[in-house]
């Protein structure tokens, strides 16, 4: 009957035909399914049937490795959204055999026939890629992600994200995956757009956990545009499986053979861990359809109209960028180097000044840093933008920019781990994992690679040396941390250097992987406690520096934000004492703040440490008024100069102010600064051979440090001592018990 029909058909029907009996091949869901889906997958079938002489067969898994990963070559120079054609092609290509030629070539290297890298590698002229949704930076909020079923509600659906870092506890709200409640075939894990999306692949990582091995060694894609009648990815004739993850923590990606257009994706896990569980954290590379009458969209959606170049630099691209701010503004930036990492790599800074290269008397010092975890980028970039958004507005005449240039001395280093960006930047931004680039070369952490000042100054305190022997501030280096076989990295030590040469007032270094501003001290002073608030005597000096670039962001202090990770910090107004969230000896922030005047604090500007290159300028805007705000916090307390009779600056000069056992300690010049809130203080200046000078400084609430200055004689002693010295004759040095003894018995034979 059926043979009847068809030879009465017209070619036109016969056609038509063809093309459904294709379509349900491919596994549509018939007349209920969505007209475009339809369209879609048909002309996918048809140019599958087009280029492929057989059905391919599923594969073995396809493990992406970063220290050998195709996407490698891809990364170089980040322009992700320039570029997507090489580095779609990159992806497909099995990990032995990945090298710059298979761009050109675009030859097909396999492990075995019939392989998914095979089937990519046929589809290369169709393929394409899409930025990531946005599971790991939150823009896919907790109701977008479904799952077929959880173990628990601390594995459950919401915490199924790409790079989502766990509790320390197995029985954590916040565990580190989506874990199906059984294990079989059946399990699935959902993504809602809430928009028509043009799907192009999907990232996978095991379990983040400290106690279990969980991951997911394939599976299948499943689209729908109702959630109700779902399409899998076909390879031919058959379901597409792809490879995924053979540890926890490498992410792994898959590009489709071809995009697929759809509201819905289901990720099926085939297979698993033999020891393990089904667990997977996802990312999901799509492209929004256009769709104007999307209001969900456009109320959520951030464009900034700063005219900035928004994209990932390489260390030569950066030191481009650098070079080119420098021509735009001769006359307000300089670039320099503080030294050089383990691999020779030049740690380059800018100054921002109206006067660059020159300390000016009552100028305040300001520096930002950023990329002391090379793979924490997002600080990196920020700052490349800063630099670029404070030239541009200080030729266009921004007066807020212009006082800020013209009243401080901002230095901005981008990068103080430049050997591990390399590393991270090398594989991509997806790709990098948590933890890909974070340490030196030498494998050292180097933000917490100073010394622990705060042990040698608790101790002091417990034995009652302060302040007979010792001072509550300028904590000496330890000798044995000076030595050549001590175990310190030489951005380190480029790093102190340079923070003992100048005299900055104020600091904040950028992080990533949280969005927080933690201030001093950052360990804990109880030995063995692992959390324990931990406040530094200027610790309500610290809350208000924090909760300034914290209240100025434009997520850190949103209640309706969700947490990055396992810490709801919105609910401390995006700020944390540093120990009591956890305990590190030898910080940057306690350094900064035991050896040096300089108050030092740590930004957690973006729950994605290294974010796609379409996020950089949201996350700017996100970003931007936090930086230009906490700069400005550089004036505010007290300034001033100490000088002698004769009006000489005297350097090295302490200031006290009563009630805060912490002092600062003037410049070469005799020039201080003073972080106070607002309020009234008794403030002493003393130096070695005068005597001490004590006056009542007044703090307002306008922005800009209150003049304290002060003017201090020399003691009789110094004077007597610097006659002596003039003449080639040496003081007699006797004790003053004796001294007070020999005059008493003056007096008594006087009488």
């Amino acid at each position: 009957m059926a043979r009847q029909r068809l030879s009465l058909l017209t070619p036109l029907a016969l056609l038509g035909l063809l093309v459904g009996l294709a379509d349900l091949s491919h596994g549509s869901a018939g007349e209920d399914e969505d007209y475009y889906m339809q369209e879609l997958l048909t002309r996918d079938q048809y140019n599958q049937v087009q280029m492929l002489e057989k059905p391919l067969a599923s594969i073995p898994d396809r493990h992406e490795h970063p220290g050998q990963n195709p996407a490698k070559k891809v990364a170089k120079g980040k322009a992700e959204s320039s570029r997507q054609t090489d580095k779609t092609t990159a992806d497909t290509k099995s990990v032995k055999t990945a090298n710059k030629k298979t761009e050109k070539t675009k030859k097909s290297t396999l492990k075995t026939p019939n392989s998914v890298s095979e089937g990519e590698g046929q589809y290369s002229s169709i393929k394409e890629e899409c930025p990531p949704m946005g599971l790991e930076t939150l823009k896919i909020d907790d109701f977008q992600l479904h799952a077929s079923t959880t173990k628990r509600y601390g594995l459950g659906a919401h915490r199924g994200r790409l790079n989502i870092q766990a509790g320390l506890y197995e029985d954590d709200l916040y565990d580190g995956a989506w874990c199906a409640g059984r294990d079989d075939p059946l399990q699935w894990f959902e993504v809602d757009a809430r928009r028509l999306t043009k799907f192009t692949g999907v990232i996978t990582q095991g379990r983040s956990s400290l106690w279990s091995s969980d991951w997911v060694t394939s599976y299948k894609v499943m689209v729908s545009n109702d959630s109700h009648t779902w399409i899998t990815l076909k390879n031919g004739s058959e379901d597409l499986i792809f490879g995924a993850n053979r540890e926890k923590e490498i992410p792994v990606r898959n590009i489709f053979p071809a995009p697929v257009v759809a509201r819905y994706i289901r990720v099926n896990p085939r297979s698993w861990f033999n020891s393990g569980n089904i667990c997977m954290r996802v990312e999901i590379l799509g492209c929004p359809m256009p769709d104007p009458n999307n209001y969900y969209h456009r109320r959520n959606e951030v464009i900034t109209t700063d005219d900035l170049d928004f994209r990932h630099h390489s260390y030569k691209e950066m030191r481009q960028l650098m070079k080119v701010v420098n021509e735009m503004c001769p006359n307000i930036t300089r670039i320099y180097n503080i030294g050089k990492s383990h691999s020779g790599l030049k740690l380059y800074a800018i100054e921002i000044s109206d006067n660059p290269g020159e300390h000016e008397v009552g100028e305040p010092e300001f520096r930002y840093t950023a990329g002391s975890h090379g793979n924490e980028v997002l600080g990196r970039e920020l700052l490349l933008l800063l630099m670029q958004f404070m030239c541009l507005e200080y030729l266009s005449g921004n007066q807020r920019i212009r006082h800020l240039v013209e009243e401080t001395r901002i230095h901005l280093l981008p990068s103080v781990n430049p050997d591990g960006y390399e590393k991270a930047f090398e594989v991509g931004s997806e790709l990098s994992g948590w933890s890909l680039g974070r340490w030196s070369n030498d494998g050292i952490d180097i933000h917490h690679n100073f010394p622990d000042l705060n042990s040698i100054l608790w101790e002091a305190e417990a034995k009652k040396w302060i302040p007979r022997k010792m001072f509550n501030h300028h904590v000496p280096i330890p000798e044995w941390y000076q030595t050549k076989n001590a175990s310190v990295a030489v951005e380190t030590r480029a790093l102190t250097a340079w923070m003992e040469k100048m005299p900055f007032v104020l600091g904040g270094n950028l992080q990533g992987g949280e969005l927080v501003v933690t201030f001093p001290y950052d360990k804990t002073r109880s030995q063995g406690v692992t959390r324990e608030p931990t406040p530094t005597p200027d610790d309500h000096v610290f809350r208000w520096l924090a909760f300034s670039y914290a209240s100025t962001h434009r997520l850190m202090t949103d209640a309706n934000q969700r947490v990055c990770h396992t810490e709801d910090f919105a609910k401390d107004d995006g700020t944390i004492n540093g120990a009591s969230w956890h305990t590190a000896a030898g910080s940057m922030n306690d350094f900064s703040y035991l050896h040096t005047n300089c108050f030092e604090l740590s930004m957690y500007v973006g729950c994605d440490k290294f974010p796609h290159e379409s996020e950089l300028p949201e996350e700017w805007e996100n970003n931007r008024e936090s930086l230009l705000v906490f700069m400005e916090q550089v004036h505010r307390g007290i300034k001033g100069v100490v000088r002698d009779v004769q009006g000489r600056g005297i350097a090295n000069a302490i200031i006290s102010v009563e009630g805060i056992s912490h002092d600062v300690r003037t410049a070469a010049d005799g020039d201080y600064w003073r972080l106070l809130n607002p309020g009234e203080y008794r403030v002493t200046a003393r130096a070695e051979g005068y005597s001490l000078t004590s006056k009542k400084c007044e703090v307002g609430y306008d922005m800009g440090a209150t003049r304290c200055d002060f003017v201090i004689g020399r003691t009789n002693l110094s004077r007597i001592k610097e006659i002596m010295e003039k003449f080639n004759k040496q003081p007699i040095r006797l004790p003053v018990r004796q001294l007070q003894a020999r005059r008493s018995r003056e007096r008594r034979l006087g009488t």
